[in-house]
């Protein structure tokens, strides 16, 4: 059993603290952070930012120079065997003279799994890895899915009433929820991937589905407003609804629409893509695009993290099939009625067993809303 000392858990906790850092930045890759240690001194630090640039170990290692010779790195991730857009971090270390290396967690991608700490014990580099394991895979839930299933870590969000109803029964619902909660939905957009919505949602509130900058509120003050990506914008609209005067074609960020068959009825903008999935084997009296189909075409372009923001037919379609991770409710403290709609439609239920279960893991309040965060 690997022992580690209590500052090996200081040091590991600021590596954690820092690939925090990137939370909003660095997809399609892992969040991860890396401290230097030289004589129970912290000599440097780094963290990943984004995709395409430095790795947590080289921007920790470039700060240190010719000081991290006999250094101990911890690091959130096994360092990185393999070259990509960046050479192998573990071969970094190994070049600059690190002479221990404790990780997090192991790499989760089964394929390299262990590669990188095997490097560095060739290289006679010693190494450990376990620790703060559970705090470490929280940085990276869409990651460790994709790797490990080929599929995204999926997140529904829905707004309702106390009375669980999402909109009045003539479809108003702008808005429920307070403004402190609308900026909070924006930063749930800003560390995603991708949004999934449906032709319904677009139509009805005109929606664009972007982030916005000026609703981020403190984020604006730690990250620039171009290391903000906007997600890609998936919709999916099988009977060809949309046309391309609506507000969400008015921001030049990439779209995807999912059809069953692609129809050239409409000129659309360069940003916009037309992908055709099949129809679900078990809607046939009303077809409905294969979700599961579109989930590991989104995996297979590198989304990891994807956030459902659509109403209740939708998200109820991925709550029924269980493809969703993690539900976001923002409750506001108001009564819709009766009549109004509910927060996901799925199949009446007869039995009291069938009812899906959730884990609260998190609750909180909002403004005048209650936040709730639910894992099924």
């Amino acid at each position: 059993m690997t022992t580690f000392l209590p500052s090996d858990y200081h040091f590991m906790q600021r590596a954690i603290a820092l690939a925090k850092r990137g939370h909003f930045t660095t997809s399609p890759n892992p969040r991860v952070g890396c401290v230097l240690v030289k004589n129970g001194e912290i000599i440097a630090e780094g963290f990943h930012q984004k995709a395409g640039e430095g790795h947590a170990e080289v921007n920790a290692l470039k700060v240190a120079g010719k000081n991290s010779q006999g250094a101990t790195a911890y690091v959130t991730l096994e360092p990185c065997s393999h070259y990509g857009r960046t050479p192998p971090c573990a071969e970094g270390l190994i070049n600059a003279g690190v002479k221990h290396v404790i990780v997090a967690m192991v790499d989760p991608n089964p394929k390299v799994s262990g590669n990188g700490l095997q490097k560095l014990e060739q290289a006679g580099v010693s190494t450990q890895h376990g620790l703060l394991v559970e705090a470490a895979e929280k940085l990276n839930p869409g990651f460790i899915k994709q790797m490990t299933t080929g599929l995204p870590y999926v997140r529904c969000k829905l707004a309702a009433s106390l009375d669980g109803k999402t909109a009045m029964k003539n479809g108003e619902s702008k808005w429920i929820t307070s403004p402190e909660a609308r900026q909070d939905v924006q930063r749930l957009r800003a560390q995603s991937c991708a949004i999934i919505s449906g032709a319904d949602s677009i139509l009805m509130d005109k929606a664009k589905m972007t982030v916005r900058w000026s609703e981020l509120g403190d984020l604006k003050n730690s990250y620039k407003k171009e290391l903000i990506r906007q997600p890609l914008r998936v919709i999916i609209d099988s009977k060809n609804r949309l046309t391309p005067d609506l507000p969400l074609f008015n921001e030049p960020t990439p779209i995807i629409l999912i059809r069953n068959a692609i129809e050239n009825i409409h000129q659309w903008p360069h940003f916009v893509e037309q992908v055709a999935l099949p129809f679900a084997e078990n809607a046939i009296n009303n077809p409905q695009i294969d979700l599961s189909a579109l989930l590991i075409y989104l995996a297979k372009k590198g989304l990891n993290d994807v956030l459902i923001e659509s109403g209740f037919r939708l998200a109820g379609a991925f709550i029924e099939q269980n493809l969703v991770d993690e539900l976001v409710l923002y409750q506001a403290p108001k009564l819709l009625g009766a009549e109004g709609k509910s927060l996901v439609n799925m199949p009446s239920l007869t039995h009291l067993k069938q009812a899906k279960e959730l884990q609260i893991s998190d609750v909180r309040m909002v403004g005048k809303d209650v936040r709730i965060t639910a894992k099924f």
